[in-house]
């Protein structure tokens, strides 16, 4: 019996990416999928007075998947934290003067928290004495864009107990001066602490409150499917109750934050596994960090930092507890990511993936290294023959690849982000954006992995460039396939999800340097418009 037809898809040139190179002119929806697709005439024959989605001649490909980034934790900060990015102060005079302006306008009561602050691009770290008296003594903290570097307030650091006689926690570190004095800025775990404390009020209604506009901001940019990196159980309820309540418009996989114990182990007792929930909102897996951030100098390299002889960077983690944790989450079912920067941080979650792997087989394991930025060829090697998925960070490429650059230098630029030697070694690797570090724009990424440019121009080396129909596909099927949705999106074929954009150009026919100015003119989920520019 044939499918009712919903809509018809015509006007457009559509790039299935169900094989290289395959066009077609419409396509038949039904029930939020394609039901058919072919000429228009063909299509127009099956269902004669069907409601038309115009494409008015545009390019229209699958909708992207961005399989890294962190919504929940954008929307719980919209409006109660100061966004730094958004803010854009030229200088620390300019910065300290935004932080002192917010605390004016809330209760002396009040914490303060700014976050997407950028040192290098906004005058560099104020003093702990600056900090407190912009917002009057009171408690208060910076977070760097990295996540993993902060400067707190003289209260902030009282409130956590971390006095000149306190012990850096496990796996952080509080910076000190001549004296033994914390300065004010934490690192590594310190950082996170840190964090955890200042929002350890924070309700499932604080999340949804920014729910809706964040992920709405996602689908203007051509992105129908994220994959909530480190979600909190606070979001993780955010989002259920948004999808009860029918206002779950992008489709979320959930990757729990592994740091939780509580919420990860939950997950556990309750033998919830991979894959549970439906089409709109599902849960992908856990995920744990294993070292800092490049940008921030904290990420664990075999070899130290540019003008920094005696700085490699740092783990985060321990090496037996990240091996049974994967192994845990292997046992029941849950598909395993783990964050790595530096070459060093990349080596030690492949020793660990492949030491729980030998005690735990798994035959499609699709372990993922998170970021994966700095990548020898002997790790290449050893991605290809562990299994293990290389999910790549685009947005560094782009938004901090300037940063990359003068803490490694131009000889390692190689080696990061090195998609030509991963799809050339036949090594997965899906492309995110780890919104809201970097921009959530899929094609400032895109832009930076095939022109091998950061976003001031600076050469990132040209040798690892992919190609755009390459890049394309890393954020679409690759990142389907990444949370293990290949069946669902990722491309368009009779069956799959009626998840498509249209572009204002067809990026595989433009001269490459111009592709970051793709604009998304319409998205359509499910065959609902939910974006349109026309």
């Amino acid at each position: 019996m044939a499918l009712p037809i919903d809509a018809l898809v015509l006007d457009a040139d559509i790039r299935t990416f169900r094989r290289p190179g395959e066009r077609v002119e419409a396509l038949a929806l039904s029930g939020g999928r394609i039901a058919a697709m072919g000429a228009a005439a063909e299509m127009r024959a099956l269902a004669p007075g069907a409601p038309v989605i115009e494409g008015g001649g545009r390019t229209a490909i699958p909708g992207i998947v961005d399989s890294h980034c962190h919504a929940d934790m954008q929307a719980v900060r919209m409006g109660r934290w100061l966004d730094l990015a958004e803010a854009a102060p030229d200088g620390r005079e300019a910065l300290l003067g935004l932080i002192a302006t917010e605390a004016a306008s809330r209760p002396q009561s009040a914490r303060i928290c700014a976050f997407r602050f950028d040192d290098l691009a906004m005058g560099g770290w104020p003093t702990r004495a600056q900090l407190d008296a912009a917002v009057g003594g009171r408690p208060a903290l910076i977070y760097r864009r990295c996540s993993l570097v902060a400067l707190a307030s003289s209260a902030a650091l009282a409130e956590m107990g971390w006095t000149e006689a306190a012990e850096d926690p496990p796996f952080g570190r509080l910076q000190r001066d001549g004296q033994g004095r914390p300065t004010g800025l934490v690192e590594g775990r310190a950082a996170r602490m840190l964090v955890e404390h200042a929002g350890a009020a924070q309700t499932d209604d604080d999340f949804l409150a920014g729910m809706e506009r964040v992920l709405a901001r996602y689908a203007a940019l051509g992105v129908t499917s994220i994959q909530n990196s480190t979600t909190q159980a606070a979001g993780f309820a955010a989002y259920q109750r948004l999808h009860a309540a029918g206002g779950l418009k992008l489709r979320v996989g959930v990757i729990a934050n592994g740091h939780d114990e509580g919420f990860w182990r939950g997950l556990l007792g309750a033998r919830m596994r991979s894959g549970l929930g439906d089409e709109r909102l599902r849960l992908t897996g856990v995920e744990w960090v294993a070292d800092g951030a490049t940008s921030a100098r904290t990420a664990a390299w075999h070899a130290p930092y540019q003008g920094e002889p005696g700085n490699r960077g740092r783990i985060l983690m321990d090496r037996d507890d990240l091996v049974e944790k994967v192994e845990t989450a292997h046992r029941a079912g849950l598909q395993v990511c783990v964050d790595a920067m530096g070459d060093r941080g990349v080596d030690f979650v492949i020793e660990a993936f492949e030491a729980a792997l030998e005690r735990f087989p798994v035959a499609d394991h699709r372990a993922r290294i998170e970021h994966c930025c700095a990548v020898t060829p002997e790790a290449v090697g050893r991605l290809k023959r562990a299994g293990i998925v290389a999910s790549t960070a685009a947005g560094f490429a782009h938004d901090l690849g300037a940063a990359h650059l003068a803490a490694r230098g131009p000889a390692e630029m190689a080696r990061l982000w090195p998609m030509r030697a991963l799809i050339d070694a036949g090594v997965p690797a899906p492309i995110h954006s780890d919104a809201p570090v970097c921009d959530e724009n899929p094609f400032l990424g895109l832009w930076s992995l095939v022109n091998r440019r950061a976003a001031g121009g600076e050469d990132l080396d040209a040798s690892q460039a992919c190609t755009v129909e390459e890049g394309l596909v890393a954020c679409t099927r690759l990142g389907a396939w990444a949370g293990r949705e290949e069946h669902l999106k990722g491309h368009l074929a009779p069956g799959m999800l009626a998840d498509l954009i249209f572009l204002d150009r067809d990026p595989l026919a433009i001269p490459p340097e111009t592709l970051r100015d793709t604009r998304c003119e319409m998205t359509v989920i499910g065959g609902e418009i939910v974006h349109d520019l026309r």
